[in-house]
């Protein structure tokens, strides 16, 4: 008894230094995830051709965001290391680099959008009667692009630098302006207002981080006396992180195959599978949040050479993004006919997305256990297994026994073949942190 009450104490304030770091970043999930519910209710009240046209052009979304949060991994974690170890300077000038690498990364990944926007939505197997509406969504989407990237990197900036607080109340902000925006844009443009409003409100947030970043942050703030001075091994070090984590984050995303095996399904299974995804982002907020926590202790712990502690920070995060999203996909379980009510009016898409969701809620410690894990194990630099991994288990595991089941099942068996890589995912993530070396030595 008194040893554990000996740990416990020992462990206190690093629970508490954890929790508070991950509350600013599980409200800036919330305040995110609320963003697509408003964008999905608007849209929904349009009808199930309306969200449909969202949902099959939705995970190439997030296999652009996906990139945009690797190269945003490659500069902040950098950040997070040099602010460990007070080189203050250092860290300014891998946010120089970071800035102008993110948005000529960004400007390519915007123009390419608008090339893929009118032959995407057909080369999905879309219904004709939903490719317009894709492919305007789609282009708006494109040119929100470099605002995305903006944003992400200059919050990840904020929060390697332990200022969580500020990204997490201006995606509250976005939020709002999403809502005013959107109320405005959708009853004239429909579908492609619902794009024109998170467009706009990104565009007005990410420049408004940026300032809080260059300019208003005490340790971040970029110096009219401080040079930039061109250094390669920045750019050779994000390019080493980044390229993992874009595989990784790719992979993650690989909804866009899933995407052509689901549109031959109907607008209903279509919709009830956007819809479904949309929900589950509220269960892993917590998860996510935890995690940009864990990239900041664990980077922080690692720049300044205490490689024993940073484990710790990632063990302790590792647990509590376990044991929350449990409860929230709990919590999910029993609430979910409620949630889908908000999203559409379609009784038959609300029935359908909540059957499919509940098959995949059982696997929600496990899936919080591995966004926090690539999340920890991202802190100290170690991205090119973890993505290995993810990559393996999704294309492997996942998209294998979707084909296998989808034919049978339907829609239900593309979430059974979900939830059991999602087990999967989890325990190999775990193996990982257990293992890795990088908690031993700093990386090469």
């Amino acid at each position: 008894m008194g040893k554990l009450t000996l740990n416990w104490a020992k462990l206190k304030p690093e629970v508490k230094q954890v929790w508070q770091l991950s509350l600013p970043a599980i409200l800036t999930q919330i305040t995110t995830i609320a963003m697509q519910y408003i964008d999905s209710a608007m849209v929904g009240a349009l009808g199930a051709a309306a969200s449909a046209a969202i949902g099959l052009v939705v995970a190439m979304t997030w296999l652009y965001n996906g990139v945009l949060s690797a190269v945003s991994a490659g500069f902040s974690v950098q950040v997070a290391h040099h602010i460990g170890a007070n080189q203050d300077m250092e860290a300014r000038n891998v946010i120089r680099h970071g800035l102008i690498s993110a948005l000529s990364i960004s400007g390519l990944l915007a123009f390419s959008g608008l090339l893929l926007s009118h032959p995407l939505p057909i080369l999905l197997g879309g219904d004709p009667a939903i490719c317009p509406n894709a492919t305007a969504y789609f282009f708006v989407y494109s040119l929100m692009i470099p605002f995305s990237q903006l944003n992400s990197l200059t919050s990840s900036f904020l929060q390697c630098s332990g200022d969580m607080v500020t990204p997490s109340i201006l995606n509250a902000v976005m939020c709002v302006l999403d809502v005013i925006f959107n109320a405005l844009l959708i009853p004239v443009f429909g579908v492609m207002g619902a794009g024109m409003g998170t467009m706009l409100a990104c565009a007005v947030i990410s420049l408004t981080g940026a300032w809080f970043c260059c300019v208003r942050n005490p340790r971040l703030r970029l110096r009219r006396k401080e040079k930039t001075v061109f250094d390669a091994k920045i750019l050779k070090t994000a390019f080493k992180i980044g390229v993992p984590v874009a595989v990784q984050e790719i992979a993650m995303n690989s909804a866009m195959v899933a995407a052509i095996l689901i549109a031959p399904l109907g607008s209903i299974a279509i919709a009830a599978n956007s819809f479904a995804v949309t929900a589950e982002g509220l269960c892993y907020m917590p998860g996510y949040g935890i995690g940009s926590a864990a990239t900041t202790l664990v980077g922080r712990s690692y720049g300044a050479g205490n490689y024993k502690l940073a484990k710790r920070y990632g063990n302790i995060c590792i647990a509590m993004g376990a044991v929350l999203m449990a409860i929230t996909g709990g919590l999910m379980m029993i609430f979910c006919p409620f949630v889908f009510s908000i999203l559409t009016p379609d009784p038959q898409v609300r029935s359908f997305a909540a059957e499919v969701l509940r098959i995949e809620l059982l696997a929600e410690p496990f899936f919080g256990a591995s966004i926090v894990a690539a999340g920890a194990l991202r802190g100290t630099g170690d991205t090119f297994v973890p993505s290995l991994l993810n990559l393996g288990s999704i294309w492997v595991i996942r998209l294998g026994l979707a084909v296998l089941l989808i034919t049978p099942l339907g829609l239900r068996g593309m979430w059974i073949a979900m939830a059991i890589e999602l087990c999967i995912r989890g325990l190999l993530l775990l193996y990982r942190q257990h293992t890795s070396k990088y908690y031993k030595l700093p990386a090469a």
